[in-house]
């Protein structure tokens, strides 16, 4: 999801902080720097936020995160906004070297940014006191916070993704019909859940012919710039003309090979790397699925158990038995408990009606703006290629007759 790079900052050629601005929220990450070495080297992102929103310390603040940060920002994120789609983290490089990289960094930064600005723009994980605290905490203030967080958060950000797979392969294993659980059958439910599952697996499908693409791109551009090196040294050798003509030749290749380069990074940027980033949405969305599954199986089962509690009250209470205070007061609290698990399960279900709405949306837009600008790079790429060669036809011809 490309969306909000540019947030909603409608409001910003307003005084920030007057009452007639309208309420936004933009931030941006960038100058990455490499600090450390060795397995501890990691990457730090300063991180500036513009806001008129009254929470906020003052109307703009730079802080320095790295991706940890982002990754707790993420997983709290995750843990008290249940029902919401959390924005997923662009991923960690597996290969060591790799890691740092000039492309991998810049793809991180970018994929970043994308991530909190989604996060800004969204109706209610922009209140967020976490993303405030993210915003605006010094390095050693969200390092000790860090720290010092318990359960969930205190799992590696491969642990969580674990988790996350389990509970997708759960959520699959419900849809393939491998178990049998306490389920939700709705028509509505069932929908929602095979578009998702068909969604990823195009998404991915449409991912993996877009990385070749970019691999074609520089594969070509390679050989075209020895093709170049190679048709000049042979120019070399021949006579005026001729040799003339093979050292323009070679000099048109390596010009083409330069913009073959440009154009796969490109691709990479603008094609390959939001499709790739709309399979991670989709894997957060089926985490949340995963989640709704759980609060359901719950409401069931503390319906269930409200009720059998129900009959042995009402038999308790026509025996006269001693017994019944008691069992009135864990009947009382158990019923409490279950109102409870009803009310936050009909809220997941709410909530993902409402993100399911909003993610289409975006997502048309998003995928628009990608096939938009790979249309537009071939075409550009066509039209340099055309150029160059056309212009070379009538020396080359010349020289054949």
């Amino acid at each position: 999801m490309q969306q909000n790079q540019r947030s909603s900052s409608s409001g910003s050629s307003q005084s920030p902080r007057s009452p007639q601005s309208h309420p936004f929220l933009s931030i941006s990450v960038s100058d990455p720097v490499k600090l450390g070495n060795g397995v501890q080297a990691y990457i730090s992102y300063r991180v500036l936020s513009k806001t008129n929103l009254p929470d906020y310390q003052g109307p703009e603040k730079i802080v320095i995160r790295r991706y940890n940060d982002f990754v707790w920002l993420r997983d709290r994120l995750f843990e008290r906004y249940k029902g919401i789609f959390i924005p997923p983290l662009p991923e960690k490089s597996a290969v060591e070297k790799f890691r740092f990289s000039a492309e991998f960094i810049e793809m991180r930064r970018q994929g970043l940014d994308i991530f909190v600005n989604r996060i800004a723009s969204h109706p209610e994980l922009r209140q967020s006191d976490d993303l405030r605290l993210f915003l605006q905490a010094d390095e050693e203030t969200m390092e000790r916070v860090r720290a010092q967080e318990l359960g969930i958060f205190n799992k590696k950000p491969g642990d969580l993704m674990q988790m996350f797979k389990d509970m997708q392969s759960k959520v699959s294993d419900v849809v393939l019909g491998k178990e049998k659980p306490i389920e939700e059958s709705t028509p509505e439910y069932e929908k929602m859940k095979r578009y998702i599952f068909e969604l990823e697996e195009h998404l991915a499908e449409a991912q993996k012919h877009a990385f070749r693409l970019v691999k074609r791109h520089r594969e070509l551009g390679q050989s075209l710039s020895d093709f170049g090196k190679a048709v000049k040294v042979l120019g070399a050798c021949e006579g005026d003309s001729l040799g003339k003509a093979f050292s323009e030749l070679g000099t048109k290749s390596e010009s083409l090979s330069i913009k073959l380069q440009a154009e796969a990074h490109h691709l990479l940027m603008n094609f390959e790397e939001p499709l790739k980033d709309y399979v991670r949405a989709v894997q957060s969305i089926k985490a949340t699925i995963a989640e709704r599954a759980t609060a359901f199986k719950q409401h069931c089962e503390l319906s269930e158990t409200v009720k059998l509690k129900e009959i042995n009250l009402d038999k308790l209470m026509l025996t006269r038995s001693d017994k019944f205070g008691d069992a009135d007061t864990e009947y009382r609290e158990l019923k409490a408990e279950s109102e409870e698990a009803t009310r936050r399960f009909e809220t997941i279900v709410r909530l993902m009606n409402e993100e399911m709405e909003r993610f289409q949306e975006q997502k048309t837009a998003d995928m628009g703006l990608a096939f938009h600008e790979f249309a537009k790079g071939q075409a550009r790429l066509a039209n340099s290629i055309a150029e160059a060669w056309r212009g070379l036809l009538p020396k080359l011809e010349a020289c054949s007759s």
